[in-house]
């Protein structure tokens, strides 16, 4: 009897996982509500994958044995899910799925901010390090295409997975098992997907310990409070690293100490030079190095190979991104703030006076947080989004200038007519994208490109 999986969701986790269900034997459907990317349908097509667009068609989803869905998709607001779970079909994650046909080490990274950073940062190490390694996950392909390329023999098997996990993709991971797991940090985030329930959320990326045994490492920022006040609730029997920037506080595996980073591992201590790193400034890149660096001791790189990696890296873009400088005014592009605790890094990086440009769609913010951050530091208010009311009502008479804009090249002007020589263009939303742009890499490119227009 032929065996049938049902994946709900075309995009690169989607697509993935349905190549490698082919791949290990099943028939499989794809199913998506929305429009199917052309590059995944060449894809589909080219393994014999049967796929609809803009519809779920019952019959052919719940006759499957198994259902791998887009962490995109929530459980909650989905009716075919909701009828799944009904019919007690199992429900399950790309990363779930892929980790079933790999014995690959796989150290899997997440966190509210910092996470991409920290990821693409790990994966560098290992790769200027010689390693067979793999980047994947919600950055980089498709853990599971990567993985049906290996057993077709197209590609290399790799020694090591780095996995960047976001907490959709741990609320779908049940038997999987990271041999390291790294929480970066935990700040508000997502909480209309968690019933606005902070310890919801929290539980959701501790899930990345699920599984782990005494061989396994569990890598954490100790300065995050969410982080620090779940730990005396949490069993592990994973070795724990935690790292600080107040490494005098606390007895931790690594900390910061002027222009090194120290890290102790079993009675060994190492120091690592990043006086010579340009690439990644800024206090919540310590905190990346500091994770990244950890992992790299623990897979065995030395000191020398570790701090050749810290300066040869190349962040990704959206992330404190110099765009350019127009009558003097500093354009950055920080699209990939989708947090308030994100925007509060960026503003806090930030000493020049600041047209801060924010908005989007919110995901249950609460301003308050960063109120002290703008007075007196940010000049003037720039929202970019459908809905700014809630954004406007927090600084209305804490920011002397606000205006509102749904046109990047209007925001652009804006802010050449509002700033002067010295000044900094922030673009730092802490809010999602989806509002007005596909994604938070479009909502970027757009800004860039509206500032290069006019430079």
């Amino acid at each position: 009897m032929v065996k049938k999986i049902a994946v709900l969701g075309s995009g690169e986790s989607g697509t993935g996982a349905a190549l490698l269900a082919k791949q290990v034997g099943y028939e499989v459907f794809v199913s998506d509500m929305g429009t199917i990317a052309d590059k995944y349908k060449a894809k589909l097509d080219k393994a014999g994958i049967a796929y609809e667009e803009g519809k779920h068609t019952e019959k052919l989803i719940l006759d499957a044995i198994e259902i791998i869905k887009s962490p995109g998709i929530d459980p909650k607001k989905s009716d075919i899910i909701q009828k799944a779970k009904k019919n007690k079909i199992k429900i399950i994650g790309e990363i779930e799925f892929a980790g079933r046909y790999t014995d690959a080490k796989k150290i899997c990274i997440t966190g509210t901010d910092g996470k991409t950073t920290t990821t693409t940062l790990t994966y560098h190490l290992l790769k200027e390090a010689g390693l067979n390694v793999q980047l994947a996950g919600n950055v980089g392909n498709s853990f599971a295409e990567l993985v049906a390329l290996e057993l077709q023999g197209s590609m290399q098997k790799a020694d090591y997975y780095v996995l960047e996990v976001s907490s959709f993709m741990l609320d779908d991971m049940y038997k999987f098992k990271a041999d390291i797991g790294v929480i970066t940090n935990i700040t508000p985030d997502h909480l209309d997907r968690y019933e606005n329930k902070m310890e919801k959320y929290v539980d959701s990326k501790f899930r990345i310990l699920q599984n782990m045994d005494e061989k396994c490492y569990f890598i954490y920022g100790i300065d995050s409070e969410f982080i620090e006040e779940r730990l005396p609730d949490v069993e592990t029997d994973a070795i724990e690293l935690p790292f600080s920037v107040f490494p005098d506080e606390f007895d931790g595996a690594c900390g910061v100490e002027k222009e090194s980073i120290s890290i102790q591992i079993d009675n060994k201590e190492t120091e690592i030079d990043i006086s010579k790193v340009e690439n990644i400034r800024g206090e919540h890149n310590l905190y990346n190095m500091m994770a990244a660096s950890l992992v790299a001791t623990v897979v065995g790189i030395d000191k020398n190979t570790i701090e050749k990696g810290l300066v040869s890296y190349t962040p990704p873009a959206h992330r404190q991104e110099y765009c350019g400088t127009i009558n003097g005014i500093k354009f950055i592009n920080d699209s990939k703030a989708t947090t308030v605790g994100a925007a509060s890094v960026a503003l806090k990086t930030f000493t020049e006076p600041l047209i801060w440009i924010a908005g989007g769609k919110d995901k249950g913010n609460n301003y308050k947080e960063i109120s002290r951050l703008v007075k007196g530091h940010v000049k003037a208010l720039i929202c970019l989004g459908v809905d700014n009311e809630k954004l406007r009502a927090a600084f209305e008479g804490i920011i002397p200038v606000i205006k509102e804009t749904q046109n990047v090249d209007e925001c652009v002007e804006m802010c050449i007519a509002l700033g002067k020589e010295g000044d900094v263009a922030l673009l730092s939303p802490a809010c999602a994208s989806f509002d007005l742009f596909k994604n938070f890499e479009d909502r970027g490119d757009q800004f860039k490109a509206a500032v290069k227009k006019r430079m």
